[in-house]
C-alpha cells in the first residue's frame, strides 16, 4: 500500500479550500452587513453587475449601484424594514428590467412594471431590461413629421417634432401637467402610443389624470408608470428608464411612441438621496457629480430611427419644475442643454388668465419648422415676430399716453393674437382647425372683431367652415399645404363667416 506524505496531504486540503471558496463565490451568496433608510450594504457577492437585481429574503428585490472594493451597496426596492443585518442575498444574474409590449396600454404599472390599477395581471412574456444604450448617429434620422399637440400656440411657433426632446419648465402650478396631457389626448387616432411616467407626483393627482384620460379615451393608447411620493426613493429613480424601456419596444417595432416624465426635477431629487445616502460624495447643491448623466442618458433615448430599422420615434417630453421663475438653477439648466428646445410657463400670465401660459419669448423648438406642415408654415410664419413686437410696445406704452397710430394698431393685433391663442384644458384642436385660427389671423379677418368676442367668432367661424365649406377643411389635411386656390376659397368662406357672425352679434 502507497504511502501518503503529509506535504501532499496539505497541499490536498489547501485545493479543496481553495475549490471551495469558489463555489461559494459561485453560488454568488452574500449577507447584509447593515441596512436602513432603503439602503443595504452587502459582503461576499464579489461579481455582482452594476444594476443587477438582488434577492433579499420576504421577497424584497435589490439593485446594486455602488461596487465597493469589499463590499457592494444596494437600494431596496420594496420595504426595508424587513431585512435584517447577517440576512442572506442572492444574485440573479438579471439587470432591472420590466414587461413589455402592447399588454401594457389602458395598464397603470408601477417601476418595475408590476399592475397597480386592480385590472389583474399584464399577460406579456416579453421583458426589457431598464437601461440601454441610445441609438446612435447613424441608426437616426432628422426629426422631420409634427407630433400635434393640439395646443395652437405650440404647434403655430413652438412644434414638436417625432423623435425630439421638448422640455416643460415652469413653476408649480402654472399648467406643466395639462400641457402634457392634451398632448397625449390630441395623438387619439393617430396611431401613437402614450407613456407617461408619474414621478413623486400625489396619488390623487395620477388618479385624477387617468379618470381625465378615460374620458376623453386616451387611456386604450396609454400606459401610465407611477412612482408616488408615497413610494422610496429607488424606485422613483427607476421608474422613468422602465417607461423608457416600455416605450423603446414600440420603437424598435416601427411605431411612434410619446413619453412624459413627469417631472425630472423630482426624479433628480430621489437620485440625489440614495447617492447622499450610499455615501457618494455631493457636489454643487448636494447633487452627486453624475447627475447630467442620469438625464442624459434618459433623454438621448428619444430618437426617430432610420427606415432601415423601421422608422419608429420615441418623443420625449421631460417636465421641470422651477423656483420662482429660475430657469437658470442647477437641474433646470442641466436639461435644457440636453433637450432640443423648451415650452417656458409663465406664473404671471397663468395669473392674469392667458391658459395655457406660454411665454413665446423664451419658449423655443431647436427642430423648429421642419416639424411643421406647409400649411402651418404659411400661416404661422410671423406669429412669433408679431407677439415679440406687441409685449415690446406693451411695455413701451406704459410710459405714454399719447401713442401714434402704428403703435395702437400693433398693440391692438397683439391683443388679439394673444386671446385667439387662449385655449381650454382637455380641449386640443385639429391641424386645420388652427390653419383657419390663424389664416383669420394672418389675413387681418381678426382685426374686424373686438377682442372680447375674438374666443366666439373663433367657435362660431369653425362651426360655420364644418357646416358649410367640408372640402375647404378636407383638402387641407389631404395636401397638408395651401394652394393659391385654396388660400382664394379660404378668403371668401372666412369673410361669409365673419359677415355672419356681425350679423348675429348686431341681432
Amino acid at each position: 500500500m502507497k504511502e501518503i506524505r503529509p506535504e501532499e496531504i496539505s497541499a490536498l486540503l489547501k485545493e479543496q479550500i481553495r475549490n471551495y471558496d469558489q463555489k461559494i463565490h459561485s453560488d454568488d451568496v452574500g449577507y447584509v452587513i447593515s441596512v436602513g433608510d432603503g439602503i443595504a450594504m452587502v459582503q461576499g457577492i464579489d461579481k455582482a453587475m452594476s444594476s443587477e437585481l438582488l434577492e433579499f429574503p420576504h421577497g424584497v428585490m435589490g439593485m446594486v449601484l455602488n461596487l465597493e472594493e469589499d463590499h457592494i451597496g444596494a437600494v431596496l426596492l420594496g420595504n426595508d424594514t424587513l431585512i435584517r443585518e447577517g440576512d442572506e442575498v442572492r444574485r440573479t444574474g438579471r439587470i432591472v428590467e420590466v414587461p413589455v409590449g402592447d399588454a401594457l396600454l389602458g395598464r397603470v404599472v408601477n417601476a418595475l412594471g408590476q399592475p397597480i390599477d386592480g385590472k389583474g395581471e399584464i399577460k406579456t412574456d416579453k421583458t426589457r431590461a431598464i437601461e440601454r444604450v441610445a441609438p446612435g448617429v447613424m441608426t437616426r434620422r432628422s426629426v422631420y413629421q409634427p407630433l400635434m399637440t393640439g395646443l395652437k400656440i405650440i404647434d403655430t411657433m413652438i412644434p414638436i417634432g417625432k423623435g425630439q426632446r421638448e422640455l416643460i419648465i415652469g413653476d408649480r402650478e402654472t399648467g406643466k401637467t395639462a400641457i402634457a396631457a392634451d398632448t397625449i389626448i390630441n395623438q387619439k387616432g393617430k396611431n401613437v402610443n402614450c407613456i407617461y411616467v408619474a414621478i413623486g407626483q400625489k396619488e390623487s393627482t395620477v388618479a385624477r389624470l387617468v379618470q381625465k384620460l378615460r374620458e376623453n379615451e386616451a387611456l386604450e393608447y396609454t400606459t401610465i408608470v407611477n412612482a408616488s411620493a408615497s413610494e422610496s426613493a429607488p424606485l422613483q429613480y427607476i421608474a422613468p428608464y422602465s417607461g423608457c424601456a416600455i416605450g423603446e419596444e414600440w420603437m424598435d417595432s416601427g411605431k411612434d411612441v410619446l413619453i412624459v416624465y413627469d417631472d425630472l426635477s423630482k426624479h433628480a431629487v430621489a437620485y440625489r438621496t440614495m447617492s447622499l445616502l450610499l455615501k457618494r460624495p455631493p457636489g454643487r447643491e448636494a447633487y452627486p457629480g453624475d447627475v447630467f448623466y442620469l438625464h442624459s442618458r434618459l433623454l438621448e433615448r428619444a430618437a426617430k430611427l432610420s427606415d432601415e430599422l423601421g422608422g419608429g420615434s420615441l418623443t420625449a417630453l421631460p417636465i421641470i419644475e422651477t423656483q420662482a421663475g429660475d430657469i437658470s438653477a442647477y437641474i433646470p439648466t442641466n436639461v435644457i442643454s440636453i433637450t432640443d428646445g423648451q415650452i417656458f410657463l409663465q406664473t404671471d400670465l397663468f395669473a392674469s388668465g392667458v391658459r395655457p401660459s406660454v411665454d413665446s419669448g423664451l419658449s423655443v423648438s431647436r427642430v423648429g419648422s421642419n416639424a411643421q406642415t406647409k400649411a402651418m408654415k404659411k400661416v404661422s410664419s410671423s406669429l412669433k415676430l408679431e407677439l415679440a413686437q406687441y409685449h415690446e410696445m406693451l411695455t413701451f406704452a406704459q410710459f405714454g399716453s399719447d401713442l401714434d397710430a402704428s403703435t395702437k394698431k400693433i398693440i391692438d393685433h397683439g391683443a388679439k393674437l394673444t386671446e385667439l391663442l387662449k385655449q381650454p384644458q382637455y380641449q386640443p384642436m385639429s391641424m386645420s382647425d388652427q390653419v383657419l385660427s390663424m389664416f383669420s389671423a394672418k389675413y387681418g379677418y381678426l382685426d374686424q372683431v373686438d377682442t372680447e368676442d375674438i374666443r366666439a367668432f373663433e367657435r362660431s367661424m369653425l362651426r360655420f367652415f364644418h357646416d358649410s365649406h367640408p372640402e375647404i377643411i378636407n383638402e387641407i389635411n389631404e395636401k397638408n399645404d395651401l394652394s393659391d386656390e385654396l388660400i382664394e376659397n379660404m378668403k371668401t368662406a372666412m369673410q361669409a363667416a365673419l359677415d355672419q357672425f356681425k350679423l348675429v352679434k348686431g341681432a
